[in-house]
């Protein structure tokens, strides 16, 4: 049996993600009835209950009760948007496929305008729950405060690239807005599936291995759908590296260090550091791999420009560990916490915030080389790369 094409690839990627957003979408929309209606029925809970047990559903609802009732209102509008969110991803995926360039932009203005608002309730959940007080604990309330700093940034550093004609920049951003959003499906995925593997594991607990990766994982789907996009060489005015073989060999002597740390640390914890361990470890591995991979085979086919990105990319990954030892300390003298959740804390941020870092120095990494073509020949104005519009 012949593997799949690049083609077909992208193709079953766009159905998977369609299919989760459209299944996730009613779940959304009804996921806070019982909190104001005790009682209520909710499609999310229903189905988790039956796919791990109605004891581990109920525990759960009774650790949110508190801190969502004082915000029941903004959490509602967030929820009910987030599923929105989820119809106008797809709608936005076929538009630019289709290239139906009017109904995009309508769409795109709809799409912008509810991700401000839903993360508005969030921000004021966020903002009334002390972090200890939070579903999860502290460490939970970091993770939804970073995705939400990230969700709003991408999507504004999205609106600016496309207004100002840059094609290729906008779909890489809003693209990692998408990702960003994603984490909510494919959390409650993990809430499903990872009991098969510690039965006896709260929904607290299961919440606490799920976040150590999965600000990683969205942020790196949104990086192999850039890359699956964009099949350009090169790009015009680009000279030399920003990620030279002494920068990632440093980047990857910094990272292996503070890897080394952080093992280390978590595994004072016992069993449970070594469980929040894997969740981080494994998906990291994978990452890994499949960025050097990209890299190597990019600089063997004589693809520089893909080169460039897969190598931006692996410097960050590789110092994201750095960042996350960093915060360990910051996270708990300014918020004052224990050990293990500043260590659960620090991890969980440390992949997705040095994905955004590198999706910013790809877009200055394009900016300057446009730069250099603008100034090598001043009286023509380079022309704008012939780019699909963003899928999200």
């Amino acid at each position: 049996m012949r593997p799949p094409t690049p083609a077909r690839r992208r193709r079953i990627a766009a159905v998977v993600v369609t299919v989760v957003c459209l299944a996730y979408a009613p779940i959304a929309a009804t996921e806070l009835w019982p909190y104001a209606v005790p009682g209520a029925p909710a499609l999310g809970e229903w189905l988790l209950g039956r796919a791990v047990s109605p004891r581990y559903v109920s525990d759960a609802l009774a650790t949110r009760i508190a801190p969502y009732r004082h915000s029941l209102v903004p959490m509602i509008v967030h929820s009910v948007l987030g599923g929105l969110l989820m119809l106008l991803g797809p709608a936005q995926l076929y538009t630019a496929a289709r290239r139906r360039t009017r109904a995009h932009r309508v769409l795109g203005v709809a799409f912008a305008v509810t991700v401000y608002a839903s993360m508005a309730g969030a921000a004021l959940y966020l903002a009334r729950t002390a972090p200890r007080d939070a579903f999860s604990g502290a460490a939970f309330w970091i993770v939804l405060a970073t995705i939400l700093v990230g969700t709003v940034l991408s999507v504004t550093l999205g609106i600016l690239a496309a207004v100002a004609g840059l094609p290729d920049l906008h779909q890489r951003w809003m693209f990692l807005c998408y990702g960003f959003l994603l984490t909510a499906p494919l959390l409650r995925l993990e809430w499903g599936a990872l009991p098969w593997l510690w039965p006896r594991l709260p929904m607290t607990e299961i919440n606490r291995v799920a976040i150590m990766h999965l600000g990683s994982v969205v942020a790196f789907g949104a990086l192999l759908a850039s890359r699956a996009r964009d099949r350009r060489r090169a790009v015009a005015g680009l000279t030399g590296s920003w990620a030279p073989l002494p920068v990632l060999a440093l980047a990857h002597l910094a990272g292996a260090a503070a890897l080394a740390w952080l093992v280390t640390a978590f595994l004072d914890f016992g069993a449970a550091g070594q469980r929040l361990l894997g969740g981080y470890l494994l998906p990291y591995a994978a990452t890994y791999a499949v960025m050097a991979a990209g890299a190597r085979r990019s600089g063997r086919t004589g693809r520089p420009w893909a080169r460039e990105e897969w190598r931006i990319h692996l410097t960050a990954l590789c110092l994201a560990p750095v960042l996350s030892a960093g915060s360990v300390l910051v996270l708990r003298r300014s918020l004052e916490l224990d050990r293990l959740t500043a260590l659960t804390a620090g991890v969980a941020v440390g992949c997705g915030m040095l994905a955004f870092a590198a999706t910013a120095v790809t877009s200055l990494r394009v900016l300057y080389a446009r730069e250099l073509l603008r100034r090598a020949a001043p009286s023509t104005a380079p022309a704008a790369p012939h780019l699909p519009a963003s899928t999200v």
